[in-house]
């Protein structure tokens, strides 16, 4: 059974977690870089990955939130004052109130609540878009060659020197790149009422990603195993929108993006973010051409890992799952803890198809022994 510790912006630690983790196991010199500022996620050492039998390490994209690079670091502090390195341009401002906004231009594009420990995305480009020629107005950041160039470096590095699988961070959002650049409210009226506009819209992404991914996959295709995409489509209770409109709305989309990964290079795995109550979308997941689904959130409403596991085991490989982070790990005791990771194990990895991890990222309030807790189950469990 392979374990993945902070493979993915969706299977982390926020760094301040991290930083107790490593005082914990007695890694008194390690500072921390968070790489991933929107979330605060910390870059695992490869010794602690592993230590708790990481089997999947991360490829960057050059700038992970933010458009702020991650080439070069510098000395900060996180929240509550420990030591680590962030980014050499992110540059917070402190604003009246005492929050901390990040400013493109003249523009507060993110703000993190000055008790926060994340950035909110709080800029909508396309708040006020109307026609395709509001649409037009906006141009859509395309990857550059320097990054394709990062990516190639980066990867090829990762795959030459380390023993493990080689995630690439890819990102192509359809449905959450809308509900960021057009506000959630006009998103979701627009989806219903304007049709025509937002295929206009998804149609010029989607050209955008098709482009990015025939330009950077020959180049890095033999250096990774798998290739991330991320959209999230349901609630706690229930998926974001219908079926119906999602076949409608979102699916060609995914499909022309993930089958062009399937059918060009199809040494790659076709790994999918994808939060919430989702069951119902899973047989046209498996259409489109996802093969890996992750973080199974099976705290939400229809996520039960043994119906997961008998209808979509054949077909997808559970990547996550394997504890849960909003009940039993921030509420339970070390042996509640190590009970569920048993039985979640037990039923999603017979027969394969399954990768271990907590359900999403390891939040800043969980204590070092419940993070060993997890893990050293796992480890257990596999020998």
């Amino acid at each position: 059974m392979p374990i993945d510790f902070g493979g993915m912006r969706s299977t982390g630690i926020h760094a301040i977690a991290y930083n107790r983790l490593v005082n914990y196991l007695g890694f008194k010199n390690k500072k921390v870089k968070v790489y991933d500022i929107f979330q605060q996620l910390a870059e695992p050492d490869m010794e602690i990955i592993d230590l708790l039998g990481g089997d999947v390490v991360q490829a960057h994209r050059l700038c992970p939130a933010f458009g702020i690079s991650i080439e070069s670091w510098k000395e900060s502090k996180l929240q509550d004052g420990s030591d680590c390195l962030v980014p050499e341009n992110f540059k917070p401002v402190v604003n009246e109130y005492g929050d901390y906004d990040i400013i493109q231009g003249n523009i507060v594009i993110a703000r993190m609540p000055r008790k926060g420990l994340y950035f909110d995305q709080i800029y909508r480009p396309y708040a006020q878009a109307e026609t395709t020629v509001d649409i037009d107005r906006v141009p859509i950041d395309s990857m550059t060659n320097e990054e394709i160039e990062f990516l190639k470096e980066g990867t090829k590095k990762l795959h030459m020197n380390i023993d493990k699988a080689v995630l690439m961070a890819y990102g192509g959002n359809i449905f959450e790149a809308g509900q960021i650049n057009f506000g959630y409210e006009k998103f979701y009226i627009d989806i219903a009422l304007n049709k025509r506009f937002m295929h206009y819209y998804f149609e010029k992404l989607t050209e955008n990603y098709l482009n990015e991914l025939s330009r950077l996959l020959p180049v890095v295709s033999e250096y990774i195993d798998l290739i991330q995409f991320g959209d999230d489509l349901g609630t706690q209770i229930a998926p974001q929108i219908s079926v119906e409109m999602y076949r409608e709305m979102i699916k060609p989309y995914h499909k022309r993006i993930y089958r062009y990964v399937r059918d060009t290079f199809p040494n790659l795995k076709v790994f999918l973010h994808c939060c919430g109550a989702i069951s119902n979308y899973i047989p046209d997941l498996i259409d489109v051409g996802v093969e890996v689904i992750n973080p199974v959130q099976i705290s939400a409403r229809g996520m039960d890992p043994q119906k997961l596991k008998k209808e979509f085991g054949k077909d997808l490989t559970f990547w996550g799952g394997g504890a849960n982070m909003q009940e039993t790990v921030v509420k339970g005791t070390i042996q509640d803890i190590k009970d569920e990771v048993r039985r979640l194990i037990e039923i999603f990895s017979p027969g394969g198809g399954y990768v271990f991890n907590q359900v999403h990222n390891i939040q800043a309030n969980i204590e070092p022994e419940k993070i060993m807790a997890i893990y050293e189950t796992a480890k257990e469990y596999r020998k």
